[in-house]
């Protein structure tokens, strides 16, 4: 990697905000783990269930959902929410 592309590539709270998180509801054990974690209170679990991204409007993309999920069910995934056309 170059310097340039090294400066030019995102920082992680870019991809937090341009992002969602999405589940793998097939490997999803219905734990509760990603729920019990959410600093705002939302049913990650649920949103995983469904296999639905989370698309709440209190949702802070902090990431915490997805790092103490123990099986990797959820990801951040981007998206052009934000994006101006």
């Amino acid at each position: 990697m170059s310097l340039k592309e090294f400066l030019e590539r995102p920082s992680r709270h870019t991809i937090a905000a341009a992002g969602m998180v999405v589940p793998d509801s097939f490997r999803c054990v219905q734990c509760g783990i990603c729920t019990f974690n959410c600093p705002v209170g939302i049913d990650v679990r649920r949103h995983a269930w469904e296999g639905k991204p989370v698309q709440h409007s209190r949702c802070l993309t902090c990431g915490e959902c997805v790092a103490r999920c123990p099986r990797g069910v959820l990801r951040f995934a981007r998206t052009d929410l934000f994006q101006k056309k």
